[in-house]
């Protein structure tokens, strides 16, 4: 399964990847929403800056995925705090998603930069940080 992640351009979360001071992508919410149970070992992430440019310019393979159970303020905050390391999260990245009662750990490797292209986001109403694809080909516009 391919999926799409919208990395935070004012965080410089693609440099970080870039040069390996980030391994780990992190996502959240009240519920169980994307990437919750979606993702697998193995599978490849596209990234994409949310700086409106539009383009995929990298990819990585999952290493590893951790999908919490529900979780209260505390034990959300320890985990991330547990798992910063490999996050890099910026302050307010930070206070973005330490104390949500879901979480979503995607470790990463393989991390790579590739020739740039655009998305076909027709099939897509709902634009949110991270869009599971199935395959990149489908979306890909040469």
């Amino acid at each position: 399964m391919d999926h799409v992640v919208y990395l935070d351009a004012k965080a410089r979360e693609e440099e970080k990847l870039v040069d390996g001071s980030k391994t780990m992508i992190i996502r959240g919410a009240a519920g169980r929403k994307m990437p919750y149970g979606r993702v697998k070992e193995k599978d490849v992430l596209y990234f994409i800056n949310n700086n409106g440019e539009g383009n995929i310019n990298a990819k990585s393979i999952v290493k590893s995925v951790f999908n919490s159970v529900k979780m209260d303020k505390e034990a959300s905050i320890a985990l991330v705090d547990q798992h910063q390391t490999k996050l890099n999260l910026t302050e307010k990245q930070y206070q973005k998603w330490a104390g949500k009662r879901y979480l979503v750990l995607i470790e990463i490797e393989d991390f790579e930069k590739i020739e740039p292209f655009k998305l076909d986001k027709r099939d897509f109403g709902n634009m949110d940080d991270w869009l599971p694809v199935e395959d990149i080909l489908r979306v890909k516009i040469n």
